[in-house]
């Protein structure tokens, strides 16, 4: 059951329906109390001058109803770059109908154009749809790695844990 839709980049003035479906993703993840953003540090680092970030979205009867953000890395081990797939969403009413591969493969397409070495994203664990989903697309998930994260106070904690060596060669 194929839908009409599109895929496009997001452009300025998007970052209200792209923040919409991050606050649907955060639902759907049962995470709404961790989102802290609003839609306008998502168009800062969107669209500003310095963007950390790209987002395709799926449009339906000129409704934003998905989207996949993602930066570049880079593999120490391939020495290429990839891509990193932070967040891929179709708004459940949407799903079944070949938006959520489509646009996959759009990030994947751009990595291929990109001649990255990899695509990565991360996966809850219990969120078995999805990690059905993505090994369908010929994904494999991988159970030997973690994800780390330092935020809030043990970012700044770790920041100044370097003292002088800390930062003595920024950009």
């Amino acid at each position: 059951m194929a839908a009409d839709f599109s895929i496009r980049a997001a452009r300025s003035g998007d970052e209200h329906g792209i923040f919409a479906l991050v606050r649907a993703l955060a639902e759907y993840e049962h995470l709404a109390h961790t989102v802290s953003g609003s839609p306008e540090r998502l168009a800062l680092h969107l669209f500003g001058p310095r963007p950390a970030a790209e987002a395709l979205v799926v449009e339906v009867a000129d409704s934003l109803v998905g989207f996949a953000l993602f930066f570049g890395n880079f593999s120490t081990f391939l020495c290429e770059p990839g891509l990193y797939l932070e967040d891929i969403f179709v708004l459940p009413e949407y799903r079944k109908r070949g938006l959520g591969k489509a646009l996959i493969a759009a990030v994947a397409a751009l990595a291929e154009q990109r001649h990255c070495g990899r695509l990565e994203w991360s996966v809850l664990d219990w969120n078995a749809s999805a990690i059905a989903f993505y090994e369908r697309l010929g994904a494999r998930v991988l159970p030997d790695w973690r994800i780390c994260r330092v935020t809030g106070d043990a970012l700044s904690g770790l920041a100044k844990a370097g003292g002088a060596h800390a930062g003595s060669s920024g950009p």
